[in-house]
């Protein structure tokens, strides 16, 4: 396990300008999807991010190396060409422990998710969903801009049978593994980014009420009492 760090590595410093992203992974259409996708949403708000790509380990340790000063964020798949498993992110940990490296994976498995935060991950996000959630993320952490009106993909049209299907991992300041649902993570990317709860209340298609018992229970989750703690917390 990586040593302890001077704040959680999902928690985004205002005072760090590293705002580039490295993509890690051998299909190429899944590199070019998420850099299509960040890109464009940066373009509407004015900026421009830089998306390092790698297809192997060897080649995403040599590029966070030369580029460690600009890249804020590593999404690592697990499966690559020259790394299997949990050594890929073993390796990446060892040798940049400062680096937040956010596993990208297709694999479901409790235990995997556990040991790859138990490494040093700062969060296990699935493939299984829209791309768009991981853009999601990126914006809640505050590498990206994001504005009132920008709506999430599929807003209103979560899949209920998928709601309490864990789809993002957490670890807490505390050291806490924090599992959310399709339905909280997207609860919790608009309260990050400053939406009232009659906001996102249109954006879900659910009422105000339905919004106050989803914050309800995030808070609990993450064992604060406020909005502006919850906030604090992870931003």
């Amino acid at each position: 396990m990586q040593a302890p760090m001077d704040q959680p590595p999902f928690m985004h410093n205002p005072a760090q300008q590293a705002r580039g992203l490295l993509v890690v992974d051998d299909h190429e259409l899944l590199r070019l999807g998420l850099r299509t996708l960040v890109q464009s949403h940066a373009a509407t708000s004015g900026q421009a991010v830089q998306v390092f790509e790698a297809r192997s380990l060897q080649q995403a340790l040599a590029l966070y190396g030369e580029h460690e000063a600009k890249i804020a964020l590593v999404f690592l798949d697990l499966h690559l060409p020259d790394s299997h498993g949990l050594s890929g992110l073993t390796t990446f940990v060892a040798r940049y422990p400062r680096a937040r490296v956010v596993v990208l994976s297709g694999v479901r498995d409790p235990a995997l998710v556990r040991d790859a935060l138990a490494i040093g991950a700062s969060a296990y996000l699935t493939k299984s969903g829209d791309l768009q959630e991981v853009v999601d993320y990126i914006g809640a952490l505050g590498l990206l801009k994001q504005h009132g009106t920008a709506t999430p993909a599929r807003a209103g049209q979560v899949d209920v049978a998928n709601e309490k299907t864990p789809n993002r991992v957490l670890r807490t300041a505390a050291g806490e593994v924090v599992s959310l649902s399709n339905r909280q993570a997207q609860m919790l990317d608009w309260i990050l980014v400053g939406l009232s709860n009659r906001e996102i209340a249109a954006k879900a298609y659910v009422s105000e009420g339905t919004v106050k018992n989803h914050v309800s229970a995030l808070l609990l989750l993450f064992d604060v009492r406020s909005r502006a703690h919850l906030v604090s917390l992870l931003r």
